[in-house]
């Protein structure tokens, strides 16, 4: 089977969810596949089977390197890629991560239905989109000073619940709780603070979202009871973002620091730079990407604070709005899987993925303990999105990981070529859902057809155990960055 012009490489089926790229050449490890036939053309456009491989041959990489569902090209790593590494001789890798460090999605559920926005939908959508600034470069309500900079990154969330925006509840109910204690914002340049300083609360671009979404459908009714989710017809929020620029200036930065460190004539893609993971240079990424993290739950936790405020300035009331959940997307993290029969400490590295961890994890907040950390998948503008929850099969297979989003198979380049946000605008509408956006060509960009379909997706990441369906959403109105 090919998957690019230049390489052959063979791709052997294990069952109709997972697929092998037996180890071989310089592979320390197997890479494994979670695709079915109709995704599986898509990956014979791009380099993302050629990339899991090259993942592959990381030293210190434990079982196996695993795409998602939802994978495609990415930078170094394909998006959607997993691995994990030994903290004796395993490495730390940017590509490994992404640029968008700590994008990820937060839900909010409310104890409204459909019938009771319907009247105000235009004017709920219209207001947020006026208190959330988005758009590339835009920045948030405030510039804060270097100093309070630094204390957002160093406490995360629970900085911005402190200022009043939010509540303890809120922490309780994010991943690593709103905070990752490894964090050191010495460890950041004058140019990631700089671009820091002006974009805190705020949505930026590209498939960045808010959506206001009903129930549509009900899987598993006492999973979604104990993640508040009630009934068809139930409004939610979703809100999709990261850590902006500061992210971004992270990734560039130790990019740029590793190479000229190590060097990457010895690697099989220069994208996949690294550093040894007990190096110092490894630790300094460590604590900086750590600080973007933070960074990232702070802009969330703002911006959930400020929808909420806007529910109750529009329809009298935001009682109710609690949160669901907070996943990350892009992140490395030192945590403990069974491995060859015991437990080890590794740095999990999921890039465009989610955490899936089941029910009795330690992490998993108390009141969800029963049931696995809620998983969350969104589709592509105008799609269904999916409401899933962890499993103990996650944590045997794939460190405890799952796809996290739709995945993209075409440019944004091709998609403007081919789409027009105007008319796409306008068949949303007949779909009886609202649309506000910075741009037309931001809308092109983001058409459903660029996108896999999230169905499938969910369907095999279902199938293959990764997560267990709980209830799916469709969107009433969207906010694109």
């Amino acid at each position: 089977m090919e998957n690019s012009k230049t390489e052959k490489m063979e791709l052997k089926k294990i069952n109709d969810y997972t697929w092998e790229i037996p180890q071989h050449d310089r592979m320390q490890v197997a890479a494994i596949v979670y695709t079915s036939s109709k995704l599986l053309s898509s990956l014979k456009r791009d380099n993302t089977l050629k990339q899991i491989k090259n993942v592959a041959c990381l030293p210190g990489i434990k079982c196996a390197a695993y795409a998602m569902p939802d994978a495609h090209q990415g930078y170094g790593f394909p998006i959607g890629g997993v691995a994990a590494f030994s903290k004796e001789g395993g490495i730390i890798s940017p590509g490994g991560v992404g640029y968008d460090i700590n994008c990820g999605v937060r839900l909010l559920r409310t104890d409204f239905i459909e019938v009771d926005i319907h009247k105000a939908l235009q004017k709920l959508i219209g207001e947020i989109f006026r208190e959330v600034p988005a758009g590339i470069g835009k920045g948030g309500l405030a510039r804060l000073k270097p100093n309070t900079l630094a204390e957002v990154c160093l406490k995360g969330a629970e900085w911005v619940v402190s200022q009043g925006f939010g509540t303890d509840k809120d922490l309780q109910r994010t991943e690593e709780y709103g905070c990752m204690p490894e964090a050191d914002p010495g460890y950041l340049s004058h140019r990631a603070l700089e671009r820091g300083m002006p974009q805190l609360g705020s949505l930026g671009s590209g498939n960045h979202f808010i959506e206001i979404q009903k129930v549509d459908k009900i899987y598993d009714s006492h999973t979604a009871a104990v993640f508040g989710i009630q009934r068809k017809g139930q409004i939610l929020v979703m809100i999709h973002c990261g850590s902006r620029g500061l992210g971004h200036q992270v990734a560039s930065d130790y990019i740029r620091k590793m190479e000229d460190s190590f060097g990457w004539k010895n690697l099989l893609d220069r994208q996949l730079i690294n550093a040894p993971i007990r190096s110092e240079l490894g630790r300094q990424y460590y604590q900086a990407m750590s600080s973007a993290v933070n960074y990232a739950f702070a802009n969330r936790q703002m911006i959930a604070h400020w929808v909420r405020n806007v529910f109750k300035r529009v329809l009298g009331s935001s009682e109710g709005m609690d949160q669901v959940y907070d996943v990350c997307h892009n992140v490395a993290k030192f945590e403990k899987h069974k491995i060859e029969g015991r437990m080890q400490d590794v740095c999990v590295h999921r890039k465009g993925a989610t955490r899936s961890f089941g029910p009795g994890r330690m992490e998993v907040p108390e009141v969800y303990q029963k049931v696995g950390q809620p998983v969350f998948i969104p589709g592509s503008m105008g799609t269904a999105s999916y409401i899933l929850a962890g499993t103990r099969e996650a944590e045997r297979s794939t460190f405890g990981s799952t796809a996290h989003g739709a995945g993209r198979v075409m440019s944004r380049h091709e998609a403007r070529q081919r789409f027009r946000g105007e008319k796409i605008k306008r068949e949303m509408e007949i779909k009886g859902i609202e649309l506000k956006s910075v741009s037309w060509k931001s809308v092109a960009e983001e058409a459903a057809q660029v996108y896999k379909n999230v169905n499938e997706v969910v369907r095999v990441s279902h199938k293959a155990g990764l997560v267990k369906l709980v209830a799916r959403v469709v969107p009433v109105a969207v906010m694109k960055g």
